[in-house]
């Protein structure tokens, strides 16, 4: 299994069951050295962008997610975000997408 930080519209149910069909379980956490900008994409969606300062946090889900769900996560979020592991406050780390700048 691997695990998932979301902070927009995969925390959404109807999303969720469109991308995964289901609805996913979750646990709150928060990712450490981000900040969170809304409608930062396409002028609709939120981003979180690094800032290395430990005391930025960014609050969001974590979901248990398969390799399968990622594949699935990674069309609905488009080229306008990449995927990247990050360690998140509670000590785990999980995937989470960024801006990618390419």
């Amino acid at each position: 299994m691997e695990y998932l930080f979301t902070y927009g519209t995969l925390q959404d149910l109807q999303v969720q069951h469109y991308i995964f069909g289901r609805g996913l379980t979750g646990v709150p956490d928060a990712l450490l050295g981000f900040n969170k900008m809304e409608n930062a994409v396409y002028g609709r969606y939120p981003l979180v962008l690094q800032t290395k300062n430990l005391e930025d946090k960014v609050s969001g889900m974590v979901y248990e997610v398969t390799e399968e769900d990622l594949r699935k996560a990674d069309i609905y979020e488009t080229t306008a975000y990449k995927r990247e592991k990050f360690p998140l406050e509670s000590g785990s780390s999980a995937w989470v997408y960024i801006e990618n700048s390419k």
